[in-house]
């Protein structure tokens, strides 16, 4: 039986995608949810399983080629592995040309994985110095990513010092790629918010030490009563952030051509870090949360981040937006708002320095506060007033919990 593979339906605010990385090759034995294709989108990367055992029996759409919603991009084969491997045999429609079949039967006679053919070409890697361990000795991403990381060892300046004649080439070497889908989206989007908001920030700073006093006395017992959860400051920065939120609606509001839309929720988006580039899950319904489920949420979707797992829901919408440049080192930065949201914190390095307190100078852990706001809806003093009442409220945590 012969069944369409097809990309999923995107959503209103995604118009196409393009074919990122198919993972199996024409003719390849796969069993049921194995991962064929990757689809990347503006937003996220979708991952296409197999709907069955089989063999993968045409490619439509190639790597690189755009596609609309629900379109057509391969032909699967539906049976017992054995008998789909025979079946899918009789209408394999290669995709190679005759050079890369060759060179792919000297390599390796069982293939390679289209994933681990890019990984190679990306590092320069020999494909015929690498032993594949995939089935029937198939050459796997892995085994590239693993011979990549085993060719990194130290080596002698004799072994890598030019010869005359490299010396004397003056040739430099670069190297041009494509910008990925999420990549160029990011870049876009970044762009048109300097553009289309009066973007302005405004600074504070905060001393750190009564929460990470806090975390002391009790991070053991947090772990303990709640199922492992660790006591990071994230959940600490959410919730000061819903409790001003409140106070300050403005900041919790969006643009909408002449309108203004008052949101009565308060969905946080927390700024992750991938390898495909910068994305922003959102946590609902914040103010429902305690500091255990806010530290649960955060660290699932770091997780999903980097394994790429994030879904086009985990991003969807949000009303105001963390991100955490401390955790690279950033001392100060000016963070870009995150439309149609009005306003974004950053967050940075925790740093001791020598603060005035009570008359005497003494050495505190001291964290830089940015907030940058759209000043077309939100006045510079209320900017400043909400930051201050975060500033209050991890500088006196029981605030938050009695709402002061």
């Amino acid at each position: 039986m012969t069944i369409e593979i097809k990309a999923p339906q995107f959503p209103e605010s995604i118009s196409e995608g393009t074919i990122a990385t198919w993972h199996v090759r024409t003719g390849a034995e796969v069993r049921r949810d194995d991962l064929l294709v990757d689809i990347e989108t503006d937003k996220v990367v979708l991952e296409i399983v197999a709907p069955a055992d089989g063999v993968l029996s045409e490619i439509i759409a190639d790597e690189g080629e755009i596609i609309e919603s629900e379109a057509l991009i391969g032909r699967f084969t539906e049976g017992s592995i054995s008998e789909a491997a025979k079946l899918g045999a009789s209408v394999n429609v290669s995709t190679t040309t005759e050079i890369e079949t060759q060179a792919d039967s000297s390599v390796n006679p069982m293939g390679i994985s289209p994933a681990a053919r890019k990984v190679a070409e990306e590092r320069g890697l020999n494909l015929a110095n690498i032993a594949g361990t995939g089935k029937d000795g198939r050459i796997t991403k892995q085994d590239v990513l693993q011979a990549g990381t085993a060719s990194a060892v130290p080596i002698s300046l004799a072994q890598v010092a030019p010869s005359a004649s490299q010396l004397n080439t003056g040739e430099r070497v670069e190297r041009r790629v494509p910008m990925s889908r999420l990549r160029a989206s990011i870049a876009k989007r970044l762009v048109e918010a300097q553009h289309n908001a009066a973007m302005l920030t405004t600074f504070n700073e905060v001393n750190m030490a009564p929460i990470m006093a806090l975390r002391r006395k009790y991070k053991d017992l947090f772990a303990e009563r709640h199922n492992g959860s660790r006591l990071g400051f994230m959940s600490f920065f959410v919730r000061a952030c819903v409790e001003s939120l409140k106070r300050f609606p403005a900041v919790n509001a969006s643009i909408d051509g002449n309108d203004i839309i008052y949101h009565g929720y308060y969905d946080v988006g927390v700024a992750v870090s991938s390898d495909r580039g910068l994305v922003v899950p959102v946590i609902r319904d914040a103010d429902a949360l305690s500091l255990a489920q806010i530290e649960d949420q955060i660290r699932d979707y770091g997780a999903k981040a980097k394994s790429g797992k994030l879904s086009l829901q985990d991003m969807a919408g949000g009303t105001f937006t963390l991100s955490n440049g401390g955790v690279f080192g950033s001392l100060l930065s000016t963070p870009i708002l995150n439309p149609p949201q009005t306003a974004i914190l950053g967050m940075h390095k925790i740093q001791d320095r020598a603060m005035v307190e009570e008359g005497e100078v003494v050495v505190l852990p001291m964290m830089y506060l940015a907030l940058s706001y759209d000043h077309r809806l939100i006045d510079g003093q209320e900017a400043v007033r909400f930051l201050v009442t975060i500033k209050n409220m991890l500088e006196d945590p029981a605030r938050i919990l009695l709402e002061l």
